[in-house]
């Protein structure tokens, strides 16, 4: 998925759990899976993050040889300013993007 495109906000939101979790009807269920998405969105900006820095990388050992490379710190600001996972998770969540389920109610029910 494309986090950049989502219209989640930079800074942190205050949100009514009651009304996030009128859909599942467990406040505690619907903070775990925005945590849970919120990791997987963590996981995939850090490798998505490393792929892009080991262009960069240098296998020399010489100090001298270290410089700073502009590219490679707009690339780090670029992912600095995004917004942080746990607003993407919940952006995702208010936007119904997640697909959950319980395995324990499907094996009940």
């Amino acid at each position: 998925m494309d986090y950049k495109k989502l219209n989640a906000p930079l800074n942190t939101v205050t949100r009514d759990m009651n009304s996030l979790s009128m859909e599942i009807g467990n406040v505690y269920e619907t903070v775990d899976i925005i945590a849970k998405r919120a990791n997987q969105i963590s996981a995939d900006l850090k490798s998505e993050l490393e792929k892009k820095l080991q262009e960069f990388t240098s296998f020399s050992d010489n100090i001298e040889e270290v410089f700073e490379n502009r590219e490679q710190i707009e690339i780090s600001r670029f992912y600095e300013k995004m917004p942080k996972p746990t607003l993407l998770a919940a952006q995702e969540f208010i936007e119904d993007k997640v697909y959950f389920r319980n395995t324990i109610k499907d094996k009940l029910g």
